[in-house]
């Protein structure tokens, strides 16, 4: 998850969803997750403090802020032996797709093609990066 000042993902160079300040979330899916831990993470990514407060620190929630989510397997992708990775950890698409627009719905987020080659743009808002699992 990255907060960002805007992000837009293309799908064969045509912009199919486009953001200004808020989250970009690059979702990857595992054999054991489920409709449950889809809602938990939901539901944490909504709430974490991520935004300034009028004193400038680290203390509101999304709010009103938009939110783009990409569904990325590759963040399963396992390279500890070899040069070439393994994606076995990452879900199929018949268990992935459905739990993706899960999250999206809950959330209320946009976002990109399942299963499409993408090509997501963002510009950062500030050094925040976070690496969640429910």
């Amino acid at each position: 998850m990255q907060r960002v000042s805007r992000a837009e993902v293309r799908v064969d160079g045509e912009i199919v969803a486009r953001i200004g300040p808020g989250l970009l979330v690059l979702l990857g899916i595992t054999h054991d997750d489920d409709a449950a831990r889809a809602d938990r993470l939901a539901d944490k990514v909504r709430a974490l403090r991520v935004f300034a407060d009028a004193e400038g620190r680290m203390n509101e929630p999304l709010g009103e802020r938009e939110v783009l989510c990409v569904s990325q397997f590759t963040l399963y992708g396992d390279a500890r032996r070899g040069n070439r990775p393994s994606y076995v950890a990452a879900a199929p698409g018949s268990v992935a797709e459905p739990l993706y627009e899960r999250f999206r719905a809950r959330l209320g987020a946009q976002g990109g093609v399942f299963g499409a080659a993408m090509a997501v743009e963002l510009v950062n808002d500030g050094p925040v990066t976070l690496l969640l699992e429910a």
